[in-house]
Parts: C-alpha cells; sequence; structure tokens
C-alpha cells in the first residue's frame, strides 16, 4: 500500500541508493564541537568559561562557511546524553544557549543565514523553546547559509520518532516502506547529508550524532580543542575533504573513469 507523504516534504538524493553529485566544496559540513572543558582546564578556569569561547569559534566557523559557499553548517551542540554531566554545567550550556539566541539571530539574519534547531526542547527551560521559534520564524525565508544547532539531540531517538512518524502516515501496517519514506521524518529531513564531519578534541567517535545521515559521510578527527579552532583550521580541514577519493561503494577505476566522463564538454562523446 503507498503511504500518505506530506506534499512540502523535500528528500536529497541517497547516498546508498545512488551515486550523488560531489565537488570540491563540501555541501553540508556537520560539527561535533568537543573540547571546551580541557581547553579551559589547561588555562586553570572553570568549565564554563571554556563554553564561552567556543561561542567565538561558532561565529569564526560560521562566518568561514558563509564566505566559502557552503550550503549548510550543523553543529552539535548538545546531545540527548549531556544530562549526565553535572547539573551546575547542564544549567550554563541552558543558559549560554539562550544568551546566544537572543544576541546573534539579529547577526544571523542579516547574513541571510536560515536558523534551523532540531532535538528535544521541550526538556530545556521554556524561554528557549520561545527563542528558538522567534529565530526561526524570523529566518525561515533566508536563502544562504542553514546553519541547523543540535540541542538535547540524539541519532538513535531520532530514528525511532522518524520510525513511529513513518508507520502513523502509512495506510497499511504491512506496508513496504523506502528510505525516502523514513527519510522525510527525520528531523533533518530539509538538508541534504554531509558531505564532510569534523570532531575537535582528539576524541573519535560520533557520539549518536545524525546515525542515518553520516552513512558515506568523510570523517575528520582533530586533536584542536574548539575554542581554538577557527576559520584556518576549517579551511585545513576542507583541504583534507578535497583529497579524500569519495567512492560510494565503486573502485578507483570506476571513480576515475566517470571522473573522465565528466570532464568531456557537452558535445563529445565517448567515442570521439
Amino acid at each position: 500500500m503507498p503511504i500518505n507523504r506530506p506534499q512540502s516534504m523535500k528528500n536529497f538524493p541517497s547516498s546508498t541508493e545512488g551515486v550523488p553529485q560531489i565537488g570540491d566544496l563540501p555541501r553540508h559540513i556537520a560539527i561535533i564541537m568537543d573540547g571546551n572543558g580541557r581547553w579551559a582546564k589547561k588555562r586553570h578556569l572553570p568549565r564554563v568559561a571554556g563554553h564561552k569561547r567556543g561561542l567565538e569559534s561558532v561565529r569564526a566557523v560560521t562566518r568561514a562557511c558563509i564566505d566559502a559557499g557552503v550550503s549548510h553548517l550543523t553543529l552539535f551542540a548538545f546531545s540527548s546524553e549531556n544530562w549526565r554531566r553535572p547539573e551546575e554545567e547542564v544549567t550554563v550550556l541552558q543558559q549560554l544557549f539562550a544568551m546566544a539566541l537572543e544576541q546573534e539571530v539579529d547577526r544571523l539574519h542579516k547574513n541571510a543565514v536560515r536558523l534551523k534547531v532540531i532535538g528535544e526542547l521541550n526538556a530545556f527551560n521554556p524561554r528557549i523553546s520561545q527563542l528558538v521559534a522567534a529565530a526561526e520564524a524570523l529566518t525561515q525565508h533566508n536563502t544562504g547559509l542553514t546553519l541547523t544547532i543540535a540541542a538535547n539531540y540524539g541519532g538513535r531517538r531520532d530514528l525511532l520518532q522518524a520510525i513511529e512518524k513513518m508507520v502513523q502516515c502509512s495506510n497499511s501496517p504491512m506496508a513496504r516502506y523506502s528510505e525516502a519514506d523514513l527519510t522525510e521524518h527525520l528531523a533533518m529531513n530539509y538538508a541534504p547529508e554531509p558531505d564532510l564531519f569534523i570532531r575537535t578534541g582528539g576524541e573519535q567517535r560520533i557520539s549518536n550524532f545524525l546515525l542515518w545521515q553520516l552513512a558515506y559521510t568523510e570523517l575528520y578527527f582533530t586533536e584542536t580543542l574548539w575554542p581554538d579552532f577557527d576559520a584556518k583550521a576549517l579551511s585545513i580541514a576542507m583541504d583534507w575533504y578535497r583529497l579524500r577519493e569519495r567512492r560510494f561503494g565503486r573502485t578507483s577505476d570506476q571513480v576515475a573513469d566517470a571522473n573522465c566522463i565528466g570532464q568531456l564538454r557537452p558535445q563529445q562523446s565517448l567515442a570521439s
């Protein structure tokens, strides 16, 4: 039986169902901003000092993505597992999130940035939900960079909720589902899959972040702590990305052949 789909949903090509078009510039960059606490500890400062300094890196990286022409930037600000941290730190993180929304949204709007926030916001202070709703409404028609903040987000929970919604939209419990049926119900159904994933701070794991979307993303890990990550560090990561051979299940020879075909001018044929 067919599934009733919202007409407003736009699904981007899947990297497991086809070979997406790629270029030297990553269209979508996703970042786990790790190392704020260690940055502060190295300087004998309270952890909150690292989180505050990390906001400067958010500004710098967002600006660099705008300048480079990246279309989507997604930042993992607070995971569904971060509630396990000390209560005082969680409180400070919520305060910083609210402060950033109050102080940065007008600047983002002036730069044509569309702001989106994914995650279960009802667990936060109600003021945060109000600020998020106002920010998304203000920037919803902007056509520049789409900046997504993942707050109280977990990849597994995202998948479970998407499955529940997909089944609810089905005309039959015995329906056969496709990737597209599920993808349209994920929190980031409005964005292409990330081309480049960056994790700062030296850890080498994805920590329950965008589990579905990272299937064929290039994973870049750096020892640089997030408060030290700036436009230059982002440029280094993007240079690394340009050197990657993105095969999507193919062999290197197939990639080379496809690149040769792509370089032919429209009037040329393979026989010429």
